[in-house]
């Protein structure tokens, strides 16, 4: 299992992983729909940014309460009624920045216990604080993948 400064390390660094993967691209850019059927480069930013207070509520549940509920979100529903293609770019990415450093903080002070907490995710059951840490990180990851695809079929 990796410590709580790795962990911390690895999840702030996915804003400005975020940052580099959408840096140059023009309003239009960020609006296209170069890939069937999956959503712009703004969508994608918006839903990260809507997400992450999300995952940083479930990890303060986690680390606080004795008995942590944490709720699923539908993100489909998000990008469908959240105006994704009326907000900001640069807004949305400073959401990721201001949520990703104030918990990379908290983050990197937890002792192994406090990672082996578990809370009680709507669908999917018992989760470790570890493992909801480790999802967020690896949901930026995931997203800076579809974001890579976009920028090559718009020939970027």
């Amino acid at each position: 299992m990796s410590t709580a400064t790795e962990l911390a390390t690895a999840y702030r660094k996915g804003a400005a992983d975020l940052r580099v993967a959408v840096a140059g691209m023009s309003r239009e850019q960020t609006l296209a729909r170069p890939v069937p059927g999956k959503w712009s480069t703004l969508e994608v930013v918006c839903h990260i940014a809507d997400f992450e207070p999300i995952l940083v509520e479930r990890m303060k549940r986690i680390i606080a309460l004795p008995e942590a509920k944490l709720l699923a979100a539908d993100e489909n529903l998000f990008v469908e009624k959240l105006h994704y293609h009326d907000r900001e770019l640069h807004e949305e990415l400073d959401v990721v920045d201001a949520t990703r450093t104030a918990m990379a903080r908290i983050i990197a002070k937890l002792t192994p216990e406090q990672l082996e907490r578990k809370g009680d995710h709507s669908i999917k059951g018992p989760v470790t604080l570890a493992s909801v840490i480790q999802g967020a990180i690896n949901h930026i990851n995931g997203h800076l993948v579809h974001v890579a695809e976009k920028r090559k079929a718009l020939g970027l």
